[in-house]
């Protein structure tokens, strides 16, 4: 199984990622570091994806991000505050950072939520993604709606 095939007509403009012979496979099409199509063809759920990101078991992103879900306690502060990404990302840049962060920046700590065998997981999730790729357009959809002017 290939993780990325380069397409030498386009010298590294375009990658294809394939996570296959998993339940949670999904095939993506990287372009200037991003994936521009849906993982699924479908809209995200910003509900479920609210649900999915404060999930312990799941995306758990409070674990290094602070959010604004002043009901749910102990934030992260390792990685940037979400607060107001639906200002300064689009769903296409979202989707490679849930997908697969070590694709624009190798040293990342965040784990790939698509990609299987990523590491610093728990064990349950050694070998397998994390999410399906509807929880990460559903993720999505809820992230896009953080403009900062929630209330706090």
């Amino acid at each position: 199984m290939t993780y990325r095939t380069l397409l030498g007509a386009l010298a590294g403009a375009v990658l294809l990622g394939t996570f296959a012979a998993n339940a949670n496979a999904a095939e993506f099409m990287v372009v200037d570091d991003t994936i521009p199509a849906s993982l699924t063809g479908k809209a995200g759920d910003p509900a479920a994806g609210k649900k999915t990101a404060i999930n312990k078991k799941k995306g758990n992103c409070l674990a290094c991000h602070v959010m604004p879900i002043p009901e749910e306690q102990f934030h992260g502060n390792i990685g940037p505050n979400l607060g107001e990404v639906g200002n300064t990302m689009s769903a296409a840049e979202m989707r490679i950072r849930l997908a697969d962060p070590k694709l624009i920046n190798p040293g990342t700590i965040m784990p790939a939520f698509l990609k299987p065998g990523t590491t610093r997981v728990l064990k349950k999730f050694e070998g397998k993604a994390i999410l399906t790729p509807q929880e990460v357009e559903d993720v999505i959809a809820y992230l896009l709606t953080l403009k900062g002017d929630l209330p706090q």
